[in-house]
Protein backbone atom coordinates (compact mmCIF):
# COMPACT_ATOMS: atom_id res chain seq x y z
CA UNK A 1 0.00 0.00 0.00
CA UNK A 2 1.49 3.36 -0.98
CA UNK A 3 1.56 6.37 1.29
CA UNK A 4 -1.24 8.09 -0.58
CA UNK A 5 -3.80 5.45 0.37
CA UNK A 6 -2.83 4.86 3.97
CA UNK A 7 -5.38 5.84 6.60
CA UNK A 8 -4.01 8.06 9.35
CA UNK A 9 -3.62 6.41 12.71
CA UNK A 10 -6.03 7.41 15.49
CA UNK A 11 -3.94 9.23 18.05
CA UNK A 12 -4.45 10.09 21.67
CA UNK A 13 -4.97 13.68 20.61
CA UNK A 14 -7.87 12.58 18.38
CA UNK A 15 -9.50 10.77 21.28
CA UNK A 16 -8.96 13.74 23.55
CA UNK A 17 -10.59 16.05 21.00
CA UNK A 18 -13.64 13.80 20.89
CA UNK A 19 -13.84 13.76 24.68
CA UNK A 20 -13.87 17.58 24.64
CA UNK A 21 -17.00 17.70 22.48
CA UNK A 22 -19.56 19.91 24.24
CA UNK A 23 -22.34 18.02 25.99
CA UNK A 24 -25.56 19.00 24.22
CA UNK A 25 -28.53 20.19 26.27
CA UNK A 26 -32.17 21.12 25.64
CA UNK A 27 -33.67 23.43 28.30
CA UNK A 28 -37.42 23.20 28.98
CA UNK A 29 -38.64 25.87 31.39
CA UNK A 30 -41.31 28.55 31.13
CA UNK A 31 -39.15 31.19 32.88
CA UNK A 32 -36.88 32.87 30.36
CA UNK A 33 -34.72 34.46 33.05
CA UNK A 34 -33.94 31.06 34.55
CA UNK A 35 -33.21 29.57 31.12
CA UNK A 36 -30.84 32.44 30.33
CA UNK A 37 -29.00 32.01 33.63
CA UNK A 38 -28.62 28.25 33.28
CA UNK A 39 -27.52 28.50 29.65
CA UNK A 40 -24.81 31.04 30.47
CA UNK A 41 -23.44 28.98 33.32
CA UNK A 42 -23.49 25.72 31.34
CA UNK A 43 -21.80 27.19 28.29
CA UNK A 44 -19.26 29.40 30.07
CA UNK A 45 -18.14 27.03 32.81
CA UNK A 46 -19.36 23.53 32.22
CA UNK A 47 -18.41 22.40 28.72
CA UNK A 48 -22.05 22.21 27.61
CA UNK A 49 -23.84 23.51 24.53
CA UNK A 50 -27.52 24.48 24.86
CA UNK A 51 -28.80 23.59 21.39
CA UNK A 52 -32.50 24.37 21.93
CA UNK A 53 -34.95 25.82 24.45
CA UNK A 54 -38.68 25.51 25.02
CA UNK A 55 -41.15 27.14 27.39
CA UNK A 56 -43.70 24.30 27.56
CA UNK A 57 -43.73 20.52 27.50
CA UNK A 58 -45.22 20.12 24.02
CA UNK A 59 -42.59 22.31 22.33
CA UNK A 60 -39.91 20.70 24.46
CA UNK A 61 -40.83 17.25 23.20
CA UNK A 62 -40.60 18.52 19.60
CA UNK A 63 -37.17 20.05 20.25
CA UNK A 64 -35.85 16.87 21.83
CA UNK A 65 -37.21 14.76 18.97
CA UNK A 66 -35.44 17.05 16.51
CA UNK A 67 -32.08 17.43 18.27
CA UNK A 68 -31.66 14.23 20.35
CA UNK A 69 -29.53 16.00 23.00
CA UNK A 70 -27.26 14.35 25.53
CA UNK A 71 -29.21 15.91 28.42
CA UNK A 72 -32.70 17.37 28.83
CA UNK A 73 -33.24 19.79 31.71
CA UNK A 74 -36.97 19.73 32.46
CA UNK A 75 -38.83 22.05 34.83
CA UNK A 76 -41.30 20.24 37.08
CA UNK A 77 -44.14 22.75 36.54
CA UNK A 78 -44.84 23.65 32.92
CA UNK A 79 -47.80 24.67 30.78
CA UNK A 80 -49.22 21.71 28.87
CA UNK A 81 -48.88 18.05 29.85
CA UNK A 82 -47.78 17.28 33.41
CA UNK A 83 -44.17 16.51 34.19
CA UNK A 84 -44.71 12.74 34.33
CA UNK A 85 -46.42 12.60 30.93
CA UNK A 86 -43.85 14.98 29.44
CA UNK A 87 -40.95 12.92 30.79
CA UNK A 88 -42.50 9.73 29.41
CA UNK A 89 -42.75 11.26 25.95
CA UNK A 90 -39.20 12.64 26.13
CA UNK A 91 -37.91 9.16 26.94
CA UNK A 92 -39.92 7.76 24.03
CA UNK A 93 -38.71 10.22 21.38
CA UNK A 94 -35.05 10.21 22.50
CA UNK A 95 -34.24 7.19 24.70
CA UNK A 96 -30.53 7.99 24.84
CA UNK A 97 -31.08 11.48 26.31
CA UNK A 98 -30.62 11.82 30.05
CA UNK A 99 -33.70 13.58 31.48
CA UNK A 100 -33.04 15.61 34.63
CA UNK A 101 -35.95 17.36 36.36
CA UNK A 102 -35.49 20.69 38.13
CA UNK A 103 -37.98 21.41 40.90
CA UNK A 104 -38.86 23.67 43.80
CA UNK A 105 -40.63 20.76 45.50
CA UNK A 106 -39.06 18.16 47.80
CA UNK A 107 -41.53 15.47 46.76
CA UNK A 108 -40.44 11.87 47.24
CA UNK A 109 -43.61 10.36 45.79
CA UNK A 110 -43.18 12.31 42.55
CA UNK A 111 -39.50 11.33 42.41
CA UNK A 112 -40.46 7.67 42.65
CA UNK A 113 -42.90 8.03 39.74
CA UNK A 114 -40.33 9.81 37.60
CA UNK A 115 -37.55 7.32 38.32
CA UNK A 116 -39.91 4.49 37.40
CA UNK A 117 -40.23 5.86 33.86
CA UNK A 118 -36.50 6.31 33.39
CA UNK A 119 -35.72 9.87 34.47
CA UNK A 120 -32.03 10.19 35.39
CA UNK A 121 -32.24 12.92 37.99
CA UNK A 122 -34.37 15.15 40.21
CA UNK A 123 -32.59 18.26 41.45
CA UNK A 124 -33.95 21.02 43.65
CA UNK A 125 -33.56 24.57 42.37
CA UNK A 126 -32.00 25.48 45.71
CA UNK A 127 -28.72 23.74 44.73
CA UNK A 128 -25.75 25.83 43.64
CA UNK A 129 -24.57 26.17 40.05
CA UNK A 130 -21.47 24.17 40.97
CA UNK A 131 -23.67 21.32 42.22
CA UNK A 132 -25.77 21.50 39.05
CA UNK A 133 -22.67 21.25 36.84
CA UNK A 134 -21.25 18.36 38.87
CA UNK A 135 -24.52 16.42 38.74
CA UNK A 136 -24.96 16.92 35.01
CA UNK A 137 -21.39 15.79 34.31
CA UNK A 138 -21.99 12.72 36.49
CA UNK A 139 -25.21 11.69 34.78
CA UNK A 140 -23.66 12.23 31.33
CA UNK A 141 -20.57 10.18 32.17
CA UNK A 142 -22.58 7.17 33.38
CA UNK A 143 -25.99 6.33 31.85
CA UNK A 144 -26.77 4.21 34.92
CA UNK A 145 -26.14 7.06 37.37
CA UNK A 146 -29.05 8.73 39.15
CA UNK A 147 -28.64 12.21 40.64
CA UNK A 148 -31.03 13.33 43.37
CA UNK A 149 -31.20 16.25 45.78
CA UNK A 150 -34.15 15.53 48.06
CA UNK A 151 -34.49 15.03 51.80
CA UNK A 152 -34.49 11.73 53.69
CA UNK A 153 -37.98 12.56 54.97
CA UNK A 154 -39.22 12.97 51.41
CA UNK A 155 -37.74 9.62 50.43
CA UNK A 156 -39.46 7.98 53.39
CA UNK A 157 -42.84 9.39 52.32
CA UNK A 158 -42.27 8.08 48.79
CA UNK A 159 -42.56 4.51 50.04
CA UNK A 160 -46.02 4.97 51.53
CA UNK A 161 -47.95 4.54 48.30
CA UNK A 162 -46.32 1.18 47.57
CA UNK A 163 -47.25 0.02 51.10
CA UNK A 164 -50.98 0.62 50.60
CA UNK A 165 -52.85 -2.42 49.37
CA UNK A 166 -55.31 -2.10 46.49
CA UNK A 167 -58.24 -2.37 48.90
CA UNK A 168 -56.74 0.25 51.24
CA UNK A 169 -56.36 2.62 48.32
CA UNK A 170 -60.00 2.07 47.36
CA UNK A 171 -61.09 2.81 50.93
CA UNK A 172 -58.89 5.92 50.96
CA UNK A 173 -60.42 7.23 47.72
CA UNK A 174 -63.96 6.78 49.08
CA UNK A 175 -62.92 8.35 52.39
CA UNK A 176 -61.71 11.37 50.42
CA UNK A 177 -65.23 11.68 49.00
CA UNK A 178 -66.52 11.97 52.60
CA UNK A 179 -68.40 8.69 52.54
CA UNK A 180 -69.20 7.15 55.93
CA UNK A 181 -67.91 3.75 56.96
CA UNK A 182 -71.33 2.27 56.24
CA UNK A 183 -71.40 3.83 52.74
CA UNK A 184 -67.87 2.62 51.98
CA UNK A 185 -68.77 -0.85 53.19
CA UNK A 186 -71.83 -0.95 50.93
CA UNK A 187 -69.88 0.39 47.93
CA UNK A 188 -67.11 -2.21 48.29
CA UNK A 189 -69.29 -5.09 49.57
CA UNK A 190 -67.45 -5.18 52.91
CA UNK A 191 -68.49 -5.13 56.53
CA UNK A 192 -68.10 -1.91 58.53
CA UNK A 193 -65.63 -3.71 60.78
CA UNK A 194 -63.45 -4.48 57.76
CA UNK A 195 -63.59 -0.84 56.62
CA UNK A 196 -62.51 0.28 60.11
CA UNK A 197 -59.62 -2.20 59.99
CA UNK A 198 -58.50 -0.82 56.62
CA UNK A 199 -58.73 2.73 57.93
CA UNK A 200 -56.57 1.87 60.96
CA UNK A 201 -53.95 0.42 58.58
CA UNK A 202 -54.12 3.53 56.36
CA UNK A 203 -53.70 5.85 59.36
CA UNK A 204 -50.66 3.89 60.53
CA UNK A 205 -48.98 3.89 57.12
CA UNK A 206 -49.63 7.58 56.51
CA UNK A 207 -48.90 8.66 60.08
CA UNK A 208 -52.40 10.18 60.21
CA UNK A 209 -54.58 10.82 63.27
CA UNK A 210 -57.95 11.29 61.55
CA UNK A 211 -59.78 10.75 58.28
CA UNK A 212 -59.20 14.31 57.05
CA UNK A 213 -55.54 14.11 58.12
CA UNK A 214 -55.15 10.89 56.12
CA UNK A 215 -56.72 12.49 53.04
CA UNK A 216 -54.52 15.59 53.31
CA UNK A 217 -51.35 13.55 53.73
CA UNK A 218 -52.29 11.31 50.82
CA UNK A 219 -52.71 14.37 48.60
CA UNK A 220 -49.38 15.79 49.76
CA UNK A 221 -47.72 12.47 48.89
CA UNK A 222 -49.44 12.40 45.47
CA UNK A 223 -51.26 9.19 46.42
CA UNK A 224 -54.53 11.05 45.79
CA UNK A 225 -55.17 13.97 43.48
CA UNK A 226 -56.82 17.15 44.70
CA UNK A 227 -59.88 16.26 42.60
CA UNK A 228 -60.44 13.14 44.72
CA UNK A 229 -60.89 15.30 47.84
CA UNK A 230 -64.38 16.30 46.75
CA UNK A 231 -66.27 15.75 49.98
CA UNK A 232 -63.88 17.69 52.20
CA UNK A 233 -63.93 21.02 50.33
Amino acid sequence: MNAGTERPAVTGDDRAAESRRPITVVLIDDHRLLRDGIRRILESQGGFSVIAEAENGTDGIDQVRRHRPDIVLLDVALPGPGVVETAEQLRAVSPQSRVVVLSMYDNGALVSRLLAIGVHGYLLKSISYDELLANLHAVYADPNRLVLSISQQSLAVSGVESKLTTREHQVLVLTASALSNAQIAARLSLTEATVKRHLRAIFAKLGAVSRIDAVNKAIEAHILSGNERQGWQ
